[in-house]
């Protein structure tokens, strides 16, 4: 069991399941909401959720604890989720929950990408070939045809 919850893919199927549950249940809300305003109140029961889940745990760490390196990365990080998370609210209210999600997930092709050039990741044929075909997927699945 143990081998279970340290396995990353468990958790990166979590995380696809639960972004699929994101792009429904966000539709549906933000159907009277405006897309900003529906972001704010995401973010809210986010923060609130993870500082349960950070107290449950004993997870909390003193900021100093936070490398500057660290810090600045991390404030990057949640500068780019505060634009994706604007920008796909803003999607899904003007489009079809079905095609906004897999353009969303082109997000997939841009990381394989950005991970070889700057964090000298090697992909082997086959993975570029997973690249492409997930390009390739996520452009039918929201062709409008």
């Amino acid at each position: 069991m143990k081998q279970l919850v340290t396995s990353w893919q468990l958790w990166a199927l979590l995380s696809a399941f639960f972004a699929a549950l994101t792009a429904i249940f966000a539709k549906i809300g933000i159907e009277n909401v405006g897309s900003d305003f529906a972001t704010f109140i995401r973010t809210i029961v986010i923060l609130l959720a993870l500082a349960a889940i950070l107290s449950a745990t004993g997870g909390w760490q003193s900021l100093g604890s936070v490398s500057g390196r660290s810090a600045v990365f991390l404030v990057l990080s949640g500068l780019a989720t505060g634009a994706s998370w604007v920008c796909y609210f803003r999607a899904l209210k003007l489009g079809d929950a079905a095609r906004v999600a897999p353009i969303d997930k082109m997000s997939v092709v841009l990381v394989a990408l950005f991970g070889v050039l700057f964090l000298g990741e090697r992909l082997a044929l086959p993975n570029w070939l997973g690249v492409a075909l997930i390009a390739a997927g996520a452009v039918l699945v929201a062709y409008r045809g």
